[in-house]
């Protein structure tokens, strides 16, 4: 998982799966990239994430808990076809901004 930082912004990039084999060590990546709290805003570059199921939810979800109780955000950019509509589906759109 390759990841920058740009002033409070980390921008990650994923690739591959997010299901219930993966979450665990996706979510452990995640919560250390933005455990400081000058991190305010996560990106999830999703262009090269091929699978997401339900676990791939709860890990963006957790994530979105983390930083809005600091101000912060997250949002996606370029979402596969298949997992745009998961973010469709499961509403995750209503507090993750797409970009």
């Amino acid at each position: 998982m390759k990841h920058t930082v740009k002033g409070d912004t980390v921008t990650v990039y994923l690739d591959g799966e997010l299901d219930h084999h993966t979450a665990k060590g996706v979510r452990a990546e995640l919560e250390a990239l933005i455990e400081s709290p000058r991190v305010k805003r996560l990106v999830l570059d999703l262009s090269g994430l091929t699978f997401m199921d339900s676990s791939g939810i709860g890990v963006v979800l957790g994530r979105y808990k983390t930083l809005s109780r600091r101000g912060g955000t997250v949002a996606v950019r370029q979402p596969t076809p298949h997992v745009n509509q998961i973010f469709r589906m499961s509403g995750l759109y209503q507090i993750v901004e797409k970009l």
